[in-house]
């Protein structure tokens, strides 16, 4: 009941303004899917893209969307008349609460973008205005792949981008469709080419034949010798190449990584210092990668993120620095050229798990770790940094919250 009344008062003056702003009336025929157990996988499973609303009929921040969601709908009806090509759906999440858990619903509305079955990491943040929804759903339509009709293109492909090229004998084969499903999950973290027949042919020496470019001009091409008609083989090489283990947050992205409820282990550096950068990506897939799933890795910009810093007593000028946010307090990591002794980044991680970050900073030193004489001294007291991050989670202004984080 209280989440009720929270979202109903801080809404109120939202759900007003919107109707000001949009001059909605109420739509006519929307064509809303409702899902339930009975029909979500057939659905979901034969849409090439599915927008789906995760609401509550008490909530008004999803009253409010309910009409702008309901019009985007009929705008993409009109511009994709087959209903294979784009559903817009919804759950009620109070009537089907095994479906919300499924899809891990922490907040009201929440819009989740499916293709062909498969949720996709990245949901709907953007504005909620029909507008903003259908150009939202014409990008999705997009073509991901770029084909390439001359292997000089190959050569001037931007490098500073990470690129999966495939080479194919035709375009209608069932190699080229399973690498266009990988490309439309993946259409934001990688550059997609393809090149075909005549064209392609001096590549395909052992038949149909996919490669990965990494950033950076020195760097080899890495070739896939898995089946290219196994689609979750594929999917997961080329999610392996797109997705960095140690990733970039922005202001873009930050609500998004916030979401995912798992501290970040953050390295502030210069934009320019790419030494610092490699070093840290270095020290977490070496020590670190066993913890990937219990912490997310992340680099920022040192400028761009000046306000963090200050929370930990630092500037620009100190960079580059290691610090974890776990959603309470933040913790600095001591001196940034230790990372290379082995073992201490994993311990400092590790040392967050156990909660020994927490006590040490309000109680100092644990007995085992203090200096002889130490413990006629007494304990050692501080109040660590309020985390700085959590400010970029959902917003109450925006959704209901419908859980607390953990604690660390």
């Amino acid at each position: 009941m209280n989440q009720k009344i929270l979202c109903n008062v801080m809404s109120h003056f939202y759900f007003f303004l919107c109707f000001r702003v949009t001059g909605l009336s109420t739509p006519g025929q929307a064509e809303i899917t409702s899902l339930d157990t009975g029909n979500i996988e057939d659905i979901l499973n034969n849409a090439g893209v599915a927008l789906v609303n995760f609401y509550a009929d008490w909530c008004r921040f999803s009253q409010m969307l309910q009409p702008i969601f309901e019009e985007a709908s009929n705008i993409a009806r009109e511009e994709f008349p087959d209903v294979t090509q784009v559903v817009f759906a919804r759950v009620d999440c109070d009537q089907h609460s095994d479906i919300a858990q499924r899809y891990r619903i922490s907040k009201y509305p929440t819009l989740k973008l499916f293709r062909n079955g498969m949720m996709m990491k990245r949901e709907y943040r953007g504005q909620r205005s029909v507008t903003a929804i259908a150009d939202f759903i014409r990008q999705q339509k997009v073509d991901p792949i770029k084909e390439i009709h001359s292997l000089e293109e190959v050569n001037t492909a931007d490098r500073d981008r990470r690129n999966i090229i495939g080479y194919f004998d035709q375009k209608d084969s069932e190699n080229y469709h399973t690498f266009e499903k990988v490309a439309n999950i993946l259409r934001d973290d990688c550059v997609f080419l393809a090149a075909f027949g005549d064209v392609s042919q001096t590549e395909r020496f052992s038949g149909d034949n996919v490669i990965y470019k990494p950033m950076g001009e020195t760097v080899p091409d890495m070739v896939y010798l898995g089946s290219l008609t196994n689609f979750d083989l594929t999917y997961a090489w080329a999610q392996d190449k797109c997705v960095p283990l140690v990733r970039e947050i922005t202001f873009e992205n930050g609500e998004e990584l916030t979401e995912e409820g798992i501290p970040f282990l953050i390295l502030f550096h210069v934009k320019e210092d790419t030494e610092s950068l490699e070093k840290f990506q270095h020290e977490v897939a070496r020590q670190l990668i066993s913890e990937k799933g219990s912490i997310n890795f992340l680099h920022a910009d040192c400028e761009k993120f000046r306000h963090p810093l200050l929370h930990i007593q630092k500037t620009p000028a100190d960079c580059p620095v290691i610090a974890i946010d776990s959603f309470r307090h933040m913790y600095v990591y001591p001196e940034f050229r230790d990372i290379e002794i082995p073992g201490k980044l994993r311990q400092f991680v590790l040392d967050l798990h156990s909660g020994k970050l927490h006590r040490e900073f309000h109680h100092g030193p644990d007995p085992t770790d203090s200096t002889p004489g130490q413990e006629e001294i007494g304990e050692v007291a501080s109040n660590p940094p309020e985390s700085s991050f959590q400010k970029l989670a959902p917003s109450e202004t925006r959704y209901t919250l419908l859980r607390d984080r953990d604690e660390l």
